[in-house]
């Protein structure tokens, strides 16, 4: 097995020859090349599967993400945190571990976050030291460095499944029970409005998504995210992302804006990945007037808790409303609460079913489903 000493030898000798080699070859096959000769240079014996795990090293030492490469090529992990030089930690299926993973500098990390964020034409720096980017595969990516990251430079990679979930894989994961799931579906078909709750990783994008499914295929569908992650089958969707802010700090598109450019589209159906601000006050009136059967999500503790949420944030659209009439929009709005939560153990579970009653008196009143 090649030794850290040895490899540095090969990288000096590599990068040399790299440099001298930019003649339009594909970068696999002159990487191959540049090995082959530099092994030979520093008279170095690699047996041919060692050879071709050198290949990769270098491959992602030089061109792609480092250490971080192997963690995201193992299909288990969903999510890779890099807390700066204090270590990685990943979660496969479900659970958090910390990985054996250990950078050699923050120079390093900073790298990496240029890689994955400087294709899509962002940049981060000392003037932007935070960034927000979807990668080509669909996968999030958040990063921070110092002076606002007091741990250094701060990397968040979360994985963008290759197949989205429908109800029946929701049933299979034990995130409900088959009973449930028929209610759910039956929910959506009859175009009730459902808002699916919980925290953080809890997995709410997942049940939006696989909910999403039960939607009819006639139907004209408009989707509305932060960061484009849901896929589905019918063919009329309309997918609509959210763009932060340029260099210049101008030609930010917020949700509340592609709501309201969504209801000029003509949809049956409107799926906001998440609803975070003032958006929720230009959701609820379209839930109340003609867009039935719509779907989101928000963070919550509880169903209750949800709609308490959804007050603050339609409050927050700095529209001169009541609070009785935004309870008001609430109660007619939305029809049925999901909440959802990880356990312990990893596993996503959806904990409550509840139908909000529309004419509760005052706040809100919830009737288990189930």
């Amino acid at each position: 097995m090649t030794t850290e000493s040895t490899k540095q030898r090969i990288e000096r000798g590599l990068v040399s020859r790299l440099r001298e080699a930019q003649d339009g070859r594909p970068r696999r096959e002159m990487l191959k090349a540049a090995l082959r000769d530099t092994l030979t240079a520093e008279r170095i014996v690699a047996p041919s599967v060692e050879l071709v795990e050198l290949e990769r090293f270098f491959d992602d030492r030089l061109f792609g993400l480092g250490p971080l490469a192997p963690l995201l090529r193992d299909e288990r992990v969903s999510e890779v945190m890099v807390n700066g030089l204090r270590g990685v930690w990943v979660e496969r299926e479900g659970r958090l571990e910390r990985a054996a993973v250990q950078f050699a500098s923050e120079d390093e990390i900073v790298l990496i976050i240029e890689r994955l964020v400087a294709p899509l034409g962002r940049r981060i720096d000392l003037a932007n030291p935070l960034v927000d980017a979807r990668l080509a595969d669909g996968s999030r990516v958040h990063a921070a460095i110092p002076p606002i990251s007091l741990a250094g430079p701060i990397l968040t990679i979360r994985r963008f499944t290759q197949r989205a979930l429908g109800p029946e894989d929701l049933v299979r994961l034990d995130t409900c029970d088959a009973a449930t799931m028929d209610v759910l579906v039956g929910a959506v078909r009859d175009r009730r409005s459902i808002l699916v709750s919980g925290g953080t990783s809890c997995g709410k994008t997942t049940t939006l998504n696989a909910l999403a499914f039960a939607i009819g295929e006639s139907e004209r569908i408009v989707t509305i995210e932060d960061a484009a992650e849901l896929r589905l089958p019918q063919p009329n969707v309309v997918s609509l992302e959210t763009r932060s802010p340029s260099v210049e700090g101008t030609g930010a598109i917020d949700v509340r804006t592609l709501l309201r450019a969504a209801l000029r589209m003509r949809p049956d159906r409107i799926v906001i990945g998440e609803v975070r601000g003032g958006e929720a006050l230009d959701m609820l009136q379209a839930m109340n007037t003609g867009h039935r059967g719509s779907l989101t999500t928000a963070h919550a503790n509880g169903p209750y808790e949800a709609l308490l949420r959804l007050e603050t944030m339609a409050l927050m659209a700095g529209v001169d409303l009541p609070l009785a009439a935004i309870r008001e929009q609430i109660r007619r709005g939305i029809e049925i609460v999901i909440q959802q939560q990880r356990l312990p153990d990893g596993r996503r579970r959806i904990t409550h079913v509840v139908e909000v009653v529309p004419d509760a008196r005052d706040t809100y009143e919830l009737r288990p489903i189930l």
